[in-house]
């Protein structure tokens, strides 16, 4: 399933090194940058030009710092007929107060002719995402790096929107008729993950094998199940905002605040739980025993261990036999708390839909044997160096089916039997 192209949202990016002069500015700590070839390619005008522009500083724990201006396009050498030399003027914000010399800025001219500026740092998954989602190589020296997107463009899957909505861009939506249809009975009230996650598993319009393909099936599943909670979301968020935040007479901005971070908050939490959801529905599907959310030591609680928490806890059961799992939509530095659940596994595995994490994020978690699982379809945004270190969800059930048949058929566990 795809929401079109890149095409439809951007013209254009170019993407650079910060530099010291470009960062702490000259002229009361305002930024220039110099209208290179690239930056022309993308603003292109001829005379001063005034673009709304979206900042963004992202790193990967922390979620983004925004601010709102207007850019100015301009030639500084407009009054000699003899030369030209265009710069593109910011204000200091305070995105631009969080940057730091040799973060990595992105500048995008969208289809709406507005600018989004998006800047992190050189190490971080964020530079690793866009440089896939965009097409674009690492810039050299202080040169920009130019993409044309119409000409080089990306059909939006699942990995692309996963990007585009982290840095805050809208998709279009499609299908909505059969979409409202099958939400209908819900009348704008969130129906539970367990029942919500059935439903998309029903309604899903495209053909799925979950026993030869499970990495496919599970790419289809979680973006099917996104464009669901999405138009139920729509209509639930269009009734908050139809009732207004008003407190008598004046406009209750507490209450506005507090619904945005409910709404937010409520997307991550839902989309975790669904992953959780269709992981499950693929393992019995295919046969694999396990134990979701069971105790190993301290209170521990493994998403899925492997192939059962009784006998981890059985002595006589090697420790190479047992596998666990955990299940994250998306890592940031959330991938850590893998390393306090089940002390009898020294290796574990950790299955997650999140495209292109940089070499030093991936680096740490080979460090500390967390190996990285995800469906094959994303292993394309990670760069060729690093697929030695992927696991598609496919070879990793492989694994377990073979660890399982070898405890099936070596063990005899009273009161125990294999599901």
């Amino acid at each position: 399933m795809q929401n079109g192209h890149l095409s439809q949202y951007f013209q254009s990016v170019v993407a650079k090194v910060l530099r010291t002069v470009e960062v702490y500015g000259t002229k009361s700590n305002q930024h220039e940058f110099n209208g290179t070839k690239e930056l022309k390619n993308v603003l292109f005008e001829t005379e001063r030009v005034d673009f709304g522009c979206k900042l963004l500083w992202m790193n990967d724990e922390n979620d983004p710092i925004t601010a709102d201006t207007v850019v100015t396009w301009y030639d500084a050498r407009e009054a000699s007929p003899d030369r030209s030399e265009y710069r593109l003027y910011c204000p200091d914000n305070v995105v631009m107060k969080n940057a730091h010399v040799g973060d990595v800025m992105f500048l995008a001219r969208k289809t709406d002719n507005t600018l989004l500026i998006i800047i992190s740092p050189s190490d971080s998954s964020v530079v690793s995402q866009l440089y896939w989602l965009f097409n674009l190589t690492p810039p050299q020296g202080n040169l920009f790096s130019f993409s044309e997107l119409n000409i080089k463009d990306k059909a939006i899957d699942f990995s692309a929107r996963f990007i585009m909505e982290a840095i805050g861009i809208e998709l279009k939506e499609s299908e909505h008729e059969k979409l409202d249809e099958l939400i209908a009975k819900y009348n704008g009230e969130f129906p539970s993950v367990t029942e919500f996650s059935e439903l998309a598993r029903r309604s899903l319009p495209v053909k799925i094998d979950v026993i030869e393909d499970p990495d496919n099936a599970l790419i289809e599943l979680m973006t099917w199940e996104e464009m669901l909670f999405r138009r139920l979301e729509k209509h639930k968020i269009a009734a908050r905002l139809r009732e207004g935040f008003l407190n008598g007479d004046e406009p209750d901005v507490e209450a506005f605040i507090g619904f945005s971070l409910s709404v937010l908050n409520r997307r991550k939490a839902r989309a975790g739980s669904a992953f959780e959801e269709h992981v499950q529905y693929i393992l019995k599907q295919q046969g694999i025993s396990y134990s979701k959310g069971q105790i190993t030591e301290d209170k521990a609680k493994p998403d899925f261990l492997f192939p059962h928490v009784k006998l981890y806890h059985n002595p006589l059961v090697p420790a190479e036999l047992l596998t666990m799992l955990g299940v994250k939509t998306s890592l940031k530095d959330r991938w850590r708390q893998v390393l306090a659940e089940a002390a009898r596994i020294s290796a574990k595995h950790l299955l997650t839909m999140q495209p292109g994490i940089s070499d030093h994020q991936l680096n740490q978690m080979k460090a500390h044997q967390v190996q990285l699982v995800l469906p094959r379809g994303i292993h394309k945004t990670y760069n060729p160096k690093q697929h030695e270190w992927l696991m598609s969800f496919h070879e990793f059930i492989g694994i377990v089916r073979e660890k399982q048949q070898l405890i099936a058929s070596g063990f005899k566990i009273p009161d125990f039997q294999m599901s």
